[in-house]
């Protein structure tokens, strides 16, 4: 056993004296320090989010072997997957029940953030790759969705681009570029499909590498609310400390991610027909209820202009606030910050569980 621990030693030091990544993790793991009080729970979100990126990367991997990304084998891949090949379904149920969990876990970590005000100097730039990665995240769950090319898939997938579409000025272009032509077809299947497989992933990773680059640099912000008070608060070593329960969140994760894909297996469908009549009360998934659901309530014109288009717009200019949150909240003359922006994330919050829950209340003919 001891020839067997110091050959593995002797393969480390090589290893690392040629690369230098293991040294240098353990040093950033020693050196960082991660505080203890009463928000440290939030601080588990941004790992459990990668870890749930981690297993869509590795089901997405085996799902791949399979898929068939054109319209005549899309669906027909998936069914065989499904029936015939062993576990096959509960990789895809794995895949479907992480994504969406993932989303969930992006949107609870990106909240905390802002309410907590994590984002203040020097952590601007964390800040903004983690609103790139929620606006990727999102993509990549809108381009995976058409995949399986079943029927509720397809339509809401003909619903989701037909919005693009009334953008102004770039609206029928960017619908071209989606679709591939005027209509969903094969080709959007296989755009959607090169999307989401080849060009968000490496976006995803050279973003999330840049992100979690700067949470190492920069550690684990304090509230302000915690740092006005008198005794500064405790810290324990990120390494192993924080790193065993950022495991224990792990496991969590993994268990309601395989109680899920287990007893509420991802179904399958019937497979698209573009002929067909669109089913009665479709719907996008849940993380874009809110904004389906606020374009419904629009009036078919505003102020002379399309409905659906200024409520695109006014979503796009949401998000480009949601992005300069570092550089809009800035101190006040008398030196202290306001408390505007931990108010409009609350109302956020609420306006985006209301819609998403009058979404999925209202029936189908409703």
């Amino acid at each position: 056993m001891s020839g067997t621990n110091s050959r593995l030693r002797a393969l480390r030091a090589w290893f690392d004296d040629r690369v230098g990544i293991l040294g240098e993790m353990e040093r950033l793991g020693k050196k960082k320090r991660v505080p203890l009080h009463r928000h440290t729970i939030w601080y588990y979100l941004g790992g459990m989010t990668l870890f749930l990126f981690i297993v869509q990367v590795v089901t997405g991997v085996l799902l791949l072997f399979y898929y068939r990304p054109n319209a005549e084998g899309a669906y027909e891949s998936i069914q065989f997957l499904m029936t015939d090949v062993h576990f096959g379904w509960l990789v895809r149920s794995i895949h479907h029940w992480a994504a969406n969990l993932m989303i969930f876990t992006l949107f609870i970590h990106m909240f905390s953030v802002l309410l907590l005000r994590a984002y203040r100097a020097p952590r601007e730039m964390t800040w903004f790759t983690g609103v790139v990665l929620l606006a990727l995240g999102l993509t990549l769950g809108f381009t995976g969705y058409l995949l399986p090319w079943n029927e509720l898939s397809y339509f809401a997938t003909t619903v989701g681009t037909r919005i693009v579409g009334v953008v102004p000025w770039v609206g029928q272009f960017l619908l071209g570029v989606l679709r591939g032509g005027n209509d969903v077809t094969g080709a959007t299947l296989t755009r959607f499909y090169a999307l989401h497989t080849a060009v968000l992933p490496a976006l995803v990773f050279l973003v999330l590498g840049l992100h979690v680059y700067l949470v190492q640099r920069h550690g684990m912000s304090v509230p302000p609310e915690v740092e006005s008070e008198e005794k500064p608060p405790r810290s324990i070593p990120f390494l192993p400390d924080f790193a065993l329960r950022d495991l224990v969140g792990w496991l969590a994760a993994l268990a309601v991610l395989a109680a899920l894909a287990a007893y509420f297996p991802a179904e399958l469908g019937k497979k698209a027909d573009p002929f067909a009549s669109a089913p009665v009360g479709i719907k996008p998934e849940w993380y874009f209820m809110f904004m389906f659901q606020t374009l419904k309530y629009l009036p078919a014109y505003i102020l002379g202009f399309e409905g659906e288009a200024v409520g695109i717009l006014g979503f796009g200019l949401a998000g480009l606030l949601l992005f300069l949150v570092p550089v809009l909240d800035r101190p006040s003359v008398r030196g202290q910050r306001t408390r505007l922006f931990v108010w409009l994330g609350i109302a956020m919050i609420v306006y985006i569980v209301t819609l998403t829950i009058i979404g999925y209340a209202v029936s189908p003919k409703g």
